[in-house]
């Protein structure tokens, strides 16, 4: 399966350093279904265009179901050339920089809004080139559809005309922007993803959808169709991209269960295996908990009593928390996944507490960019690795769920320190050690937002780091601030 994208503006060859992919050379990427090659026919100051070809092993497809002996009808299928969600993980894979907005080479290109098209070819689509214009049109983009051929076949006109189709899409916009749009809608077009999927996959949805998904005409049949029409999730993700502006209760946006059952909330996975295994060797997640039960441990004025792990994931920091003598009043638990709310309740071993453990601990589904009343009335609050996990426009909204709203007496926030980065040989240069972060701070850039919040909330916050210190000069791998209400 093919796909170009071509840039017409001003020293279009800079349309490499934003897809960090060098004009001069052949790139190549294994994939677990085959292979994905980027290469440049056309590389001029003028006019520059990158092409995406994906050659998909059908055979391997097929092998790799295990269960029956396969039959002649799976080898032969349209998988190996028709744009499909193939291509999408594809596009992550090769593109995942530039779709994240990030060049060291070119950062003031990154938001340009340049001439810009894109073409896919054998494009499956059952609803036609209606369908087409109806998902990109929206997004400003001008659309020309040229169906492959009147018939399928001329020997058999009774068969009918075939849904394949060649689109290009055209649009002054930014490389990111296009990527996304692509990344999210080809699937939607060829409705038929070759993957089983989960919440993890709403995740998605929502993370690439974010600033212009919830805006689109279409966006319940985009939902639907990415979703594999399970109405639930499309529902949940379309409530999580509404517009957040002014902070909304949490219960308008339908975050807060109607039957008050807090073991059992609804949201996505967020997974961390990745930033755990780079960071295995200095064990730092047990520095960070350790570093966090000290800050709670002196706490000024009135020891800390209500305690809220705001993006708890599996539970690792609740468990310390419910270990603490004298025994915390109430510890509470906050994520936006489902499944990881699951995982927190098994590894907490809740099924097992007797009714007074069992009453000290809650644990409840939300969003860290809702109005929440639920986490009022806490004295602490704890937000360990989170926020480099929102995007930084959102950030905001969260300041103001928790420090405005919430105020808790103490605020904890840990998040990774950029500037360390460099120190472990298993991260190559310009990745962030966890594939969802969206930034990643240095201590000068973390210490001036904090201090930001600080000023405008009425807190007062001081500095530390986590883990060993770099001798160089770069720090610890983690950094903390540590909020007090003035």
């Amino acid at each position: 399966m093919l796909m170009t994208i071509t840039c017409t503006a001003a020293d279009a060859t800079d349309l490499g350093y934003l897809l960090h992919k060098n004009p001069g050379a052949l790139y190549e990427k294994p994939l677990s279904f085959g292979i994905a090659r980027v290469f440049y026919p056309d590389a001029t100051a003028d006019r520059c265009t990158a092409a995406l070809m994906v050659e998909v092993d059908p055979i391997g497809l097929v092998r790799g179901k295990g269960g029956s002996a396969p039959t002649l009808a799976q080898y032969v299928s349209d998988r190996p050339y028709a744009p499909s969600s193939f291509l999408s993980v594809a596009i992550a894979e090769c593109f995942g920089t530039a779709m994240g907005g990030r060049s060291k080479e070119r950062p003031l290109r990154v938001m340009e809004k340049m001439p810009l098209s894109a073409t896919l070819h054998a494009l499956d689509c059952d609803g036609g080139e209606a369908l087409i214009r109806k998902l990109f049109e929206p997004l400003g983009y001008a659309v020309t559809v040229e169906r492959a051929a009147p018939l399928l076949d001329d020997r058999f006109p009774e068969w009918g005309a075939g849904d394949l189709y060649t689109m290009t899409v055209t649009a002054a916009t930014t490389v990111k922007d296009l990527l996304t749009h692509l990344y999210v809608l080809i699937p939607v077009l060829d409705n038929a993803k070759h993957y089983v999927f989960g919440e993890d996959e709403m995740e998605k949805l929502i993370r690439r959808g974010e600033g212009w998904l919830s805006a689109h005409p279409e966006k319940e049949l985009i939902a639907r169709r990415y979703l594999r029409y399970r109405k639930v999730l499309a529902n949940e993700a379309l409530a999580r991209l509404a517009d957040i502006e002014g902070v909304p209760d949490a219960d308008e946006a339908g975050l807060v269960p109607e039957t008050g059952d807090v073991s059992a909330p609804s949201g996505a996975v967020r997974a961390a295996q990745g930033e755990a295994a780079l960071e295995k060797p200095t064990r730092l997640n047990d520095h960070r908990i350790a570093a966090v039960l000290d800050a709670i441990r002196t706490i000024p004025g009135t020891p800390a009593r209500r305690i809220v792990d705001l993006g708890c994931g599996e539970g690792k920091t609740l468990t310390a928390l419910l270990k603490v003598a004298p025994p915390l009043e109430h510890v509470a638990g906050m994520d936006v996944s489902t499944v990881a709310l699951q995982r927190a309740g098994r590894n907490l071993h809740v099924e097992r507490m007797g009714d007074r453990e069992r009453a000290r601990l809650s644990l409840f589904q939300g969003s860290l960019v809702y109005r929440d009343t639920r986490l009022s009335g806490f004295d602490t609050a704890l937000l360990q690795e989170v926020i480099e996990h929102l995007d930084v426009d959102r950030l905001a909204s969260l300041v103001r769920v928790v420090w405005e709203f919430a105020r808790p007496r103490r605020v904890i926030v840990t998040t990774p320190n950029a500037e360390y980065n460099s120190v472990w040989p298993a991260l190559p240069a310009e990745k962030f050690r966890h594939p969802d972060h969206r930034f990643e701070w240095t201590r000068a850039e973390f210490q001036t937002w904090a201090q930001g919040i600080a000023t405008d909330h009425g807190y007062t916050v001081t500095f530390s780091g986590i883990g060993d210190d770099d001798p160089e000069g770069r720090g610890t791998p983690t950094q903390m601030g540590i909020f007090d209400i003035t």
